[in-house]
């Protein structure tokens, strides 16, 4: 990580992106007081959960999608 003043920064702009582009990170400073961190975007390719993953540990049961009791509802409607 490499300290940069915003002057050295606007007097090249692009010098420092590439180096960005190549990996680098800067910590930008302002009257010697540090304001901002510049650093590449890292590129993790995500990569998506098997299907699966948790077979066997738990089932829905049938009554699922089934009504609530009464007493329920009501609570939830402030009754």
């Amino acid at each position: 990580m490499l300290n940069v003043t915003i002057d050295e920064i606007q007097q090249d702009p692009l010098k420092y992106l590439r180096q960005v582009e190549a990996g680098e990170t800067f910590v930008i400073f302002q009257a010697d007081k540090a304001i901002a961190e510049l650093r590449p975007i890292s590129s993790k390719d995500k990569q998506l959960r098997p299907f699966g993953l948790c077979a066997g540990e738990f089932s829905v049961p049938d009554d699922f999608d089934a009504p609530l009791p009464e007493e329920i509802l009501s609570a939830f409607e402030g009754k």
